[in-house]
């Protein structure tokens, strides 16, 4: 059946590709992009111009602060569905210019909350990150888990919209869904994320930074896997339990709300020097590396627990890092012709 979803940031990486997925099962789309320059708005016009071959495609350029313009798109199109994705992304970016994340995060998220509510959409899905769970060091990490240590002003961004999410589905009966994001690769990727910075480097010849020598742990995440989850969620809505013991163990559903939490993740932990060592193979060439401390906000390790998404979509990410990271490189040297 055609469905009509909202989705927010599809010129960004994600939004991209859970876009391309939604037009292939022939549903309509409305993206709503607002081209900021935190990294080379060429990338993002070019994923737009694909999307736009689609006739069931139309977008909207606007900031997520401007909540008239918000508010405009989602009346106009009302959707079955919000899938609420742009946000201000990089944890290191936060470290410089923090009122970037406050505005377009906790704002931003805030006027698509209340244009959900006013439309009385069936769905409310926002995206958060596995950088919420902070200084948390028992991992896998669970979503039912205390996330009340972050480290950077972007995770704690994220953790408020988790945080207005619940206290906005348990007001309005909103059914929302907000699922953490662990490390997402693959084609199409952001510039600022450490594979498209490592082959690039390599490519060229320049050093690769390698932070805390490179002993770090990643849940590497296929962005194909990732959009996959997303689209199995849309279809699996929380509802308000009628008691707190009607609850599964280890479902982060609330008991108050219909309001639940899902990490989307391979399940698994990759050390850096291993993804690497996949990149040097993908490319017949070797790095330059230059050893780094650990950096201000940074965490040694992620690994998601994935059996809530699971449970719920009966789906869990399984591709191999090796071969995503084949992937991009194949992507890579065909964009830029390398």
């Amino acid at each position: 059946m055609r469905r009509k979803f909202f989705v927010t940031g599809t010129a960004g990486f994600i939004g991209f590709h859970l876009a391309k997925l939604l037009l292939a099962e022939g549903h309509a789309v409305f993206g709503f992009d607002g081209m900021t320059d935190y990294y080379q708005v060429e990338l993002k016009r070019r994923r737009h111009q694909i999307l736009l071959q689609n006739q069931n495609f139309v977008a909207a350029e606007a900031m997520l602060e401007d909540r008239g313009e918000i508010d405009a798109a989602i009346d106009s199109f009302q959707p079955d569905a919000i899938i609420h994705l742009a946000a201000q992304a990089g944890v290191r970016y936060s470290l410089d210019n923090p009122y970037a994340y406050l505005s377009t995060n906790v704002i931003g998220t805030f006027n698509v909350m209340e244009a959900a509510r006013r439309n009385k959409v069936g769905h409310l899905l926002m995206a958060s990150t596995s950088s919420v769970y902070g200084a948390n060091d028992d991992m896998p990490f669970h979503e039912t888990e205390k996330a009340d240590t972050p480290l950077t002003i972007y995770a704690a961004t994220k953790k408020a919209t988790e945080s207005m999410g619940h206290a906005h589905a348990h007001l309005w009966n909103v059914p929302t869904t907000m699922f953490r994001f662990f490390t997402v690769y693959g084609p199409w990727g952001r510039p600022d994320m450490a594979l498209y910075k490592f082959v690039d480097a390599i490519l060229a010849g320049r050093p690769i930074d390698l932070y805390n020598g490179g002993d770090m742990y990643r849940d590497f995440t296929y962005i194909d896997d990732l959009v996959r989850g997303i689209r199995l969620l849309i279809d699996a809505i929380p509802e308000r339990p009628g008691s707190p013991a009607e609850i599964e163990e280890g479902d982060s559903l609330s008991p108050v709300a219909p309001f639940r939490i899902v990490n989307i993740g391979n399940n698994d932990k990759v050390r850096l020097l291993d993804f690497v060592a996949a990149i040097e193979d993908s490319l017949g060439m070797k790095a330059k590396r230059n050893m780094m401390p650990m950096q201000m906000g940074d965490v040694p390790a992620t690994w998601a627990d994935a059996k809530l998404l699971e449970r719920l979509t009966g789906y869990r990410p399984k591709t191999d890092f090796r071969d995503g990271v084949a992937q991009f490189v194949a992507w890579y040297r065909d964009y830029y012709q390398k």
